[in-house]
């Protein structure tokens, strides 16, 4: 009966959630239903299991969450995102527009962009430029998924993505893991799914498909779409509905001031990271007012947060004059943070419930006793979980809380780096979190005039293929070189 529960309250959670109920009313619910059917105490479990990994998520992740959104929603305002894309694709121009917008993509997320200011940003130059050049419209979130959602989130090394930053703490490793191995995954999720993109523009102009000149619907009616807001919220770290507050500079920006916030993030991550952390005496960190740590767990928490504490800096000293608001565009940020936050805390929450039944014992002997070792079974408890819950983040957290432990100490036995864990498990997460009901593919559909049936089998082999493909590349490689 316990695995019965587990499986009727993660269906309930699942079901409920696509139909817009709120992840926060769902997931204590759902655990609850889990708990009742193991015999366990309710309460108990609400208030000391629930709550308690709840917390100790938000206790790391929160700041991340907070300082993202607020350095993205700063970019958007200040036109600083809007210049970059632009810039980009007019120096590839109508000739290169595929490439023109994945790499626009890549380079403000790669840089600390929220994915959904993105997609608010790209997906109407995509639109221009898609017209312009006679592709079709329906290759158009294909695209944006390459630049945003691929590489830049789980595999290029030193990526500011709340994604990346979530196995530090349990590996002890920083954003630069495996750095090696993430940089040939991030070309292999590029090669492949621009050769697919290419090869889908190729075959439309072939058989003349029109490229589709209806317009999507306006931002602001997306934004305020509850529906849509509550699967969004559950995917990534930025709520949409605060994309249309505060109002935008009307002054244009140059790419160079635009794009110096996107170095910032990225050179401050690498010297707090690799060369300042490391070398500061940091022992006081063991006393129990620290909460008896260390620098390994909680090292790159801190590179990421100066990271963006500095961009922001930045943007503000850049933009405060070209800024109609500056009170109000930070507010719409901070905001933006929140429910993201508490939705994906809500999420590991529910799993920490499920890993403290008696019955996931089973579960977890099933998984762990997969062929292939532990980077295998690790990124198939991943993928699972992610593809369950529709979160990368999620589904990451809630396998890393119940098995992070059994892997690092297998890991041990086998020689394997932690290093490697921690980018096999996040490269996992990005793939099968992409399924249909995934809420950054929803929204990026309606931001885009879009449908399923129109688009998603490309979003499948941009976005599924071509990481799955890049992970088992990163597993066959880790295991015969180790992590480099």
């Amino acid at each position: 009966m316990g695995l019965a529960g587990i499986l009727i309250g993660l269906g309930l959670l699942i079901w409920l959630a696509y139909r817009g109920w709120s992840v926060l009313l769902l997931a204590p619910i759902a655990a609850m239903i889990t708990a009742l059917a193991s015999g366990e105490p309710l309460l108990a479990h609400w208030t000391q299991t629930f709550m308690g990994s709840a917390a100790g998520f938000l206790g790391q992740f929160f700041p991340l969450f907070l300082l993202g959104a607020l350095f993205g929603k700063l970019m958007e305002d200040s036109g600083s995102v809007t210049a970059i894309a632009r810039f980009t694709t007019e120096r590839l121009g109508t000739q290169r527009a595929m490439l023109a917008v994945v790499l626009a993509g890549a380079i403000v997320t790669y840089g600390g962009v929220s994915l959904f200011v993105a997609f608010f940003v790209l997906a109407p130059m995509a639109q221009q430029l898609f017209r312009s050049a006679g592709i079709p419209r329906r290759l158009m979130p294909a695209a944006i998924v390459l630049g945003t959602s691929t590489f830049t989130m789980s595999a290029l090394p030193g990526t500011p993505s709340i994604q990346n930053a979530i196995p530090m703490p349990f590996f002890g490793t920083t954003p630069f893991a495996a750095p090696g191995l993430g940089a040939l995954a991030a070309l292999i999720m590029l090669g492949f799914g621009m050769w697919w993109l290419g090869r889908e523009q190729d075959r439309a102009g072939t058989i003349h498909e029109a490229p589709g000149d209806h317009e999507p619907p306006s931002g602001e009616r997306l934004a305020a779409d509850e529906i849509l807001r509550e699967r969004a919220t559950a995917a990534r770290e930025f709520d949409p509905a605060e994309i249309m507050r505060a109002k935008p500079s009307e002054t244009p920006l140059g790419f160079l001031p635009a794009a110096l916030p996107l170095v910032i993030v990225i050179s401050v991550n690498v010297i707090m990271s690799i060369f300042l952390l490391p070398r500061i005496d940091t022992s006081f960190l063991a006393e129990s007012r620290w909460g008896g740590t260390s620098i390994a767990a909680i090292g790159g928490v801190w590179a990421v947060m100066t990271a963006l504490v500095c961009a922001i800096a930045a943007t503000l000293v850049i933009n405060y004059r070209r800024l109609p608001s500056v009170r109000k565009t930070m507010d719409a940020g901070a905001n933006a943070s929140v429910l993201p936050a508490l939705s994906v805390a809500s999420l590991v929450g529910f799993g920490a419930v499920v890993a403290a039944m008696p019955a996931f014992g089973v579960v977890r002997d099933a998984v762990l006793g997969v062929g292939g070792g532990p980077l295998v079974s690790l990124a198939i408890a991943t993928n699972m979980l992610a593809a369950l819950t529709g979160s990368a983040s999620g589904g990451l957290t809630i396998a890393l809380d119940a098995l992070a432990a059994t892997y690092m100490e297998r890991a041990a036995d086998l020689g394997i780096a932690p290093a490697l864990l921690h980018r096999v498990s996040v490269m996992s997460a990005g793939t099968l979190d992409s399924l249909p009901h995934n809420g950054a593919v929803v929204t990026l559909l309606a931001v885009c005039g879009s449908t399923h049936r129109e688009s998603y089998r490309d979003i499948v082999i941009v976005g599924i293929v071509g990481p799955i493909i890049a992970l088992a590349a990163t597993i066959a490689l880790g295991s015969i070189f180790g992590a480099f």
